[in-house]
């Protein structure tokens, strides 16, 4: 769950550091022992937490203000009150305006606090310069600059001019000392969480994006780390028509390399502090990442890019030594995010190094010849099992709206390559009654890939990958209907007792881990109302004020209070996960 979904009744507007321990609360109560959590770094304009503005720095926004010791003051207690009935949570949707007064009160707190000079602090401060300085300078500077980029900024700062530098410290370090003691107070208020789910024997998963921002501390201190004339992405699929293009530069290996992995290796010590487990996001990005010129239109998405490296046959060694090296310089337990186009080199090097993947119930089929969904026992062992990740649909919101359905602007674009008429063919393939979110449900008269390629005017072997689209979407539901033994006909709503049966199912996958949303535990509630596809936390390759800002309509408190506890600690129980 990533944490600016959840609140507590102490929240101030997002969810907050010390809101954990009530999560910490919350599984032990229902048998789960993984909390996993979306990076915690902090985030820049989009509030995307794969985007942020430092591989190290944590999100201020989640501190909880009246645990600081100068906000004991009366003044500063009134402040926080009112800050906290202008952005009330429970409400749809973060308001990320919350994280200006936030900081504002920050100052107020800051000046009032005589521990900054600390022996903690200081020691804080030393054992973190590999990071904090350039970042404090960096955001400093980024203020100094009424936020424009820091590729924007004057030719001394841009370029790191030492004695320029140096000035601007000498002039701001009143400002630069108390970003400084903002981390501080993050880093005191995460580990405490880490310490307390320790005590209560729950793991905490942390999450290390592969990619940070383009504008970020890391590129303006070591620009030499990035190829910064090109953005990552990722090529089309069956979810997205023309790929995407996510804008974060690409790493330039060979240099980091060069530096003894030193940048890598501290991003690992510093999450250790945090996380007993850490999620390396797009694993595949380490073996081969998609590369798109850096002034490639945005209309084209991730459609005009290439692999990088080019060579299919330096893949294997270059994620395979970045892998071992992870390895190597932690404690910590590593899994992998490795979905998408994945190469089998990655996947035969995960397997061999003891890295879990993911298993993904929608995408764990059998793909080739009966093109149906696969049991619980076909998982692979070294997986997390999961129904849902942040970047799809919740569960249900699969069901109803996209299970038995393929992407529109995909069909469309397939058409236009063999010049078919979309519009003339559409009302004889789908049924519109059941597409919605630009999805395309197949009617249930086309039963066979001669009806498909006869509607479409073409020979059969001009559209196999027409046919590799309707085979493995074709009827989608009802197979899974019948794999999950539920009685009678299939129905289109994601029910409480389908949603119990899936999550039952992913229970007893093989998998050595299951780990799944918190909205798909919900399911089994009626705390989500409506259409489920609007509680999704991302939409890939779209900017919108829903995307990373989804909140929980119910507190942390009554959540620990809800019936559906004693349930989902059943089902934990009966499947021998416990």
């Amino acid at each position: 769950m990533p944490l600016f979904s959840l609140h507590s009744e102490n929240s101030v507007g997002i969810g907050e550091f010390a809101d954990l321990k009530l999560l910490v609360d919350w599984c032990r109560k229902t048998g789960n022992s993984i909390i996993q959590l979306l990076p915690l770094n902090e985030v820049g304009a989009l509030f995307c937490p794969y985007d942020s503005v430092s591989s190290f720095a944590l999100e201020p926004a989640y501190l909880s203000l009246r645990l600081l010791p100068g906000a004991v003051k009366k003044s500063l207690k009134a402040q926080i009150e009112n800050v906290k009935k202008a952005f009330a949570c429970g409400k749809a949707h973060v308001d990320y305006c919350v994280k200006d007064e936030k900081l504002r009160l920050l100052r107020d707190i800051y000046f009032e606090e005589g521990a900054k000079d600390s022996a903690d602090f200081k020691n804080f401060r030393e054992e973190h310069a590999y990071w904090l300085k350039d970042f404090t300078l960096f955001k400093v500077l980024k203020k100094h600059y009424q936020c424009l980029p820091w590729y924007e900024w004057d030719h001394k700062y841009q370029y790191r001019e030492p004695q320029a530098l140096e000035v601007f410290l000498k002039e701001h370090i009143l400002e630069i000392n108390f970003e400084m003691w903002v981390q501080w107070a993050c880093f005191r208020q995460l580990k405490a969480v880490k310490e307390y789910a320790g005590e209560n024997s729950i793991l905490l998963e942390g999450d290390l994006p592969i990619l940070v921002s383009r504008d970020s501390a890391d590129a303006w201190a070591h620009p030499e780390f990035f190829k910064l004339e090109f953005a990552a992405g990722a090529p089309a699929d069956m979810y997205c028509a023309k790929g995407q293009r996510w804008g974060m530069p690409t790493y330039n290996w060979q240099k980091i390399q060069e530096d003894g992995y030193r940048y890598l290796k501290e991003k690992l010590k510093y999450a250790e502090n945090f996380y007993d487990i850490l999620r390396i996001d797009h694993v595949v990005g380490l073996f081969r990442i998609w590369s798109i010129p850096y002034n490639e239109p945005l209309d084209n998405q991730g459609l005009n890019g290439f692999f990088d490296p080019q060579d299919e046959g330096r893949w294997e060694a270059g994620g395979r030594n970045i892998l071992s090296l992870i390895l190597e310089n932690t404690k910590m337990l590593i899994c992998a995010e490795d979905l998408g186009l994945i190469p089998y080199c990655c996947t035969k090097t995960l397997a061999e190094l003891g890295i879990p993947g993911n298993d993904i119930q929608r995408w764990i089929k059998d793909w080739q010849v009966k093109h149906d969904f696969l049991g619980p026992e076909n998982y692979r062992l070294l997986s997390v099992a999961m129904l849902s990740t942040h970047d799809t649909t919740n569960w249900p919101a699969w069901w109803e709206n996209e299970a038995g359905t393929i992407d529109r602007d995909l069909f469309i674009r397939k058409c236009v390559e063999r010049g078919i008429d979309y519009h003339s063919v559409k009302w004889r393939l789908f049924d519109f009654n059941l597409s919605k979110h630009n999805r395309l449900r197949w009617l249930k008269e086309i039963i066979s890939v001669d009806l498909l390629t006869e509607i479409l005017g073409r020979r059969k072997e001009e559209l196999t990958d027409f046919s590799d689209i309707y085979l493995n979407s074709y009827m989608e539901k009802e197979k899974l209907w019948s794999r999950l033994g539920l009685k009678g006909p299939m129905q289109e709503k994601a029910t409480k007792e389908l949603a119990a049966a899936i999550l039952k199912s992913a229970l007893e996958a093989k998998s050595i881990f299951s780990i799944q949303l918190l909205q798909d535990w919900m399911s089994l509630t009626d705390i989500f109302k409506g259409d489920p596809y609007q509680y999704r936390i991302n939409l890939p390759g779209v900017i919108s004020q829903n995307n990373w800002s989804l909140a929980i309509p119910i507190s942390l408190e009554n959540l620990l209070k809800h019936q559906i506890c004693k349930e989902i600690k059943e089902m934990i129980l009966v499947s021998g996960r416990a």
